[in-house]
């Protein structure tokens, strides 16, 4: 006679166990996918961890007798800043001689002649002159030697910028704006000098001077032809279709103020389009003076996503597969848990309809 199969009693241990162990996983996996994922859109976090492995004190101290060596007193002491930041220790007699730099590059002696040089000329080598190329655009006296020398330049036939001229025109309507708004325009007026000098010093990246034009040129600031100040009226009405260049011209101000006027330079050269150019500026505003030292080591590395991306997907990657192991096991504890129960509940009805009968057979 066959005998009935016995039906195995699963196994609820196991399963159990396999649920608290991926859970776990996916309470540690899943925070920090989140938090690589949120990383991709912070550029201090990119550079720090671009900078890990690429900065130290061997690559401080020969940035910092370059910068030195170039009189770049505030490359050498972003550097400096820097290095203090991430406690790696600079030779005490290179930070003195970082101190005496500074110190030399601010005297009222230079910083006059500095100024006067960047107001008469519009190309500033530090500072103090592009102080003196600011106040004199905010007054349009820059904005219009700038138009009239490019515009004399195209209407002779010579080589002229056609992109400065542009900018020139934006400024002449951008500063009508900032006194008819008691100053609220600022910040965009500060930041077009910015992109103005970066043009005219070489400090603008290719790509990024080819956004900046096809803005220009679809605000309508054509530069076809010499801009005078008499045209702010008309050209302020173009401003409205700039809202591009504006964001733009804003973010390098913000830049500006939160690192300095080089490194607003610095981002320039580095950034490929206006996108990029508002990274670099929040960048700025997370580490201030050490700006400039972290662009010069890691370059776009600062603000491109490629630093965080691969260590994000493996999160990424990791996290979906705990959840979704969890929830797998999940359900097979609870099939085996309700499986359990349903045979025990069977088993028990069973023996309670055979009780009759074995009594029946007992007393037979």
């Amino acid at each position: 006679m066959e005998q009935p199969a016995i039906m195995r009693v699963p196994r609820i241990g196991p399963a159990l166990a396999a649920v608290l162990l991926l859970a776990l996983a996916a309470l540690y996996a899943v925070p920090r996918a989140v938090d690589a994922i949120y990383g991709l859109d912070d550029p201090s976090r990119i550079a720090n961890q671009a900078l890990d492995d690429n900065f130290d004190a061997a690559v401080a101290g020969r940035e910092i007798e370059a910068a030195l060596a170039a009189n770049d007193a505030d490359l050498a002491r972003s550097f400096v800043d820097l290095a203090g930041a991430r406690n790696v220790a600079i030779d005490p007699v290179l930070q003195e001689k970082v101190t005496s730099a500074t110190a030399e590059a601010t005297t009222t002696s230079h910083k006059a002649k500095s100024f006067a040089r960047g107001l008469i000329t519009g190309e500033p080598d530090d500072m103090a002159a592009l102080a003196g190329t600011a106040v004199g655009d905010l007054f349009v006296f820059g904005d219009i030697r700038d138009a009239l020398r490019e515009g004399k330049r195209l209407a002779a036939g010579e080589q002229a910028d056609e992109l400065v001229l542009g900018l020139a025109s934006v400024g002449i309507a951008i500063t009508a704006g900032t006194y008819l708004t008691f100053g609220a325009a600022a910040p965009v007026r500060a930041g077009l000098t910015l992109v103005k000098v970066a043009r005219k010093t070489g400090s603008l990246g290719g790509e990024l001077a080819g956004n900046i034009g096809r803005m220009v040129r679809q605000a309508g600031f054509s530069g076809g032809s010499p801009v005078l100040a008499v045209r702010a009226a008309r050209d302020a009405v173009k401003v409205e279709r700039a809202g591009g260049l504006l964001n733009l011209a804003r973010d390098v101000g913000r830049l500006e103020r939160a690192a300095g006027g080089r490194a607003a330079f610095d981002g320039l050269k580095v950034a490929k389009e206006p996108a990029e150019v508002t990274r670099v500026a929040r960048l700025a505003e997370k580490e201030g003076s050490r700006t400039r030292a972290i662009l010069k080591v890691v370059g776009r590395g600062a603000i491109t996503l490629a630093a965080l991306a691969f260590d994000a997907s493996v999160w990424l990657i990791g996290a979906l597969f705990a959840v979704f192991g969890f929830m797998s096991a999940l359900k097979s504890a609870t099939e085996r848990m309700a499986l359990r129960y349903f045979r025990r509940r069977r088993e028990k009805r069973r023996l309670k309809e055979m009780q009759p009968i074995a009594v029946a057979l007992a007393h037979g």
